[in-house]
């Protein structure tokens, strides 16, 4: 999808707009930044990928145990090539001349489109915006899956609650260790708060509108969400989230849900739960309630061993985009999203 200006209005200039969560790009936040990039006086561009639906279920497998690497590809990185190249040949047919400078804006899924763009294809834009890119795919999707396993061992789901009020009783021990009270934890490294030291705690639960206690469940599932994956072996496998970050809420890595008799049950991220079932175990139907350790070992070195090469962009090496002039602007926050709080513990 291309929008064009008024000839008299164009600065000359490209933008490419990145996609996010499933979504090559099209969709609605790409839309919205192609309308600011016309408002500026650029060519704006974006692609879905080869893919009309966002819902991986669609185009992930060609049947049970067979990925349609194709489709994983043009996911992956094929189509940033193709709409840079297209774009381009565009501008010069509608305008009589090619973009003096193109560009890339993307963030999350889009910024892990820029790095790739950077590394593989290294003279398609003269400049990339990666915001928030997600680089290790292949590691973090199953990372993400790290304390819905640890739940389903224990057989316990800790109230919403009860998460939220330890981690703002992490921001509160540890917001001032860079010396600036301001609700964040901006020396994560220096934060050494235990969460077992509030189990029994009393909170004012306003989802219940009940007071509960902390239990040593809650403090199991923060403490894993924080510490990040281990084997079973107890070895490093990926990291874990900053203390401040929030672990419950749409997009909460230990998120669960109540119901009104008190029974709680996990409820893990579904871009991890697709990405682990179609691509790692490439069964539609794989149920992950009994996943035992050994498994999620296994799952997450297959996710590593056979996806890193397609869809990561953790590769150092960018001399070829610097010798071509190219430039970057990247960053990434500490932070998954801001908390709202909807526990207060108790003096």
């Amino acid at each position: 999808m291309e929008a064009w200006l008024p000839i008299d209005t164009w600065n000359g200039r490209m933008q490419a707009v990145g996609g996010g969560g499933w979504a090559a790009g099209m969709f609605e936040l790409s839309y919205m930044e192609m309308a600011g990039a016309i408002g500026d006086g650029y060519v704006a561009i974006t692609t879905d990928g080869g893919h009309t639906s966002l819902d991986p279920r669609d185009w992930a497998l060609v049947s049970p145990g067979n990925i349609d690497l194709y489709a994983l590809q043009d996911f992956a990185s094929v189509p940033l090539n193709d709409v840079a190249f297209i774009g381009k040949s565009l501008a010069q047919s509608f305008y009589g001349q090619p973009p003096k400078y193109s560009y890339w804006s993307g963030c999350s899924q889009g910024g892990r489109q820029g790095l790739m763009l950077a590394q593989r294809y290294p003279t398609a834009f003269n400049g990339i915006a990666a915001s928030a890119p997600a680089i290790n795919i292949g590691q973090f999707l199953v990372a993400n899956f790290w304390p819905q396993l640890i739940m389903n061992l224990l057989g316990q789901y800790p109230h919403s609650c009860e998460l939220d009020a330890l981690t703002a009783a992490a921001i509160s021990a540890c917001d001032g260790n860079d010396g600036v009270i301001d609700g964040l934890i901006s020396d994560p490294d220096s934060c050494r708060f235990d969460p077992y030291t509030l189990v029994g705690t009393k909170i004012n639960c306003t989802h219940t509108g009940l007071q509960i206690q902390i239990t040593e469940a809650a403090a199991i599932v923060a403490n894993a969400s924080w510490n990040g994956a281990q084997s079973s072996n107890g070895s490093f496998l990926w990291y874990g989230l900053n203390c401040d970050a929030a672990l419950t809420g749409d997009l909460g890595i230990s998120n669960t849900e109540c119901y009104n008799n008190g029974t709680c049950v996990g409820m893990p991220l579904s871009i991890s739960t697709e990405w682990i079932r179609l691509f790692v175990q490439k069964d539609p139907m794989f149920q992950f309630y009994n996943m035992t350790h050994q498994d999620f070992d296994h799952i997450f070195h297959a996710s590593v061993q056979q996806f890193t090469s397609i869809i990561g962009t953790n590769d150092p090496d960018l001399s070829e985009f610097r010798n071509a002039g190219g430039k970057m602007l990247t960053y990434h926050g500490l932070v998954s999203y801001p908390l709202t709080s909807t526990s207060q513990v108790q003096d």
